[in-house]
């Protein structure tokens, strides 16, 4: 049997990665059409801990947390409505304070 759909990847930094047991990527197979909001719907079916450290009550990328897909910032491209494709590679990013 053949998946269809839109294969996606996640991979997950060190930091979050106690939110979805350890894993250190994860991986998605949505319905096409698929966006990043999507994805991070699924994400919080399947690993809510995670996903609430992604986004804000309002469903958005939180502040300090930046969402790359295939190298490139969600924000400067659709947010959340940024479309994916099968073969995505989706990176979250959590900012690390320092002085």
């Amino acid at each position: 049997m053949t998946l269809s759909g839109v294969r996606v990847e996640v991979l997950v930094p060190a930091v979050l990665r106690t939110d979805c047991g350890g894993a250190a990527r994860l991986s998605f197979v949505l319905s096409s059409p698929a966006t990043l909001g999507d994805l991070l719907a699924e994400v919080a079916g399947a690993h809510p801990r995670l996903e609430r450290r992604v986004r804000d009550e309002q469903g958005a990328i939180r502040r300090y947390v930046n969402v790359y897909v295939n190298g490139e910032e969600a924000r400067s491209r659709a947010g959340v409505a940024t479309p994916l494709h099968d073969g995505t590679q989706v990176q979250i990013v959590p900012s690390v304070a320092g002085g």
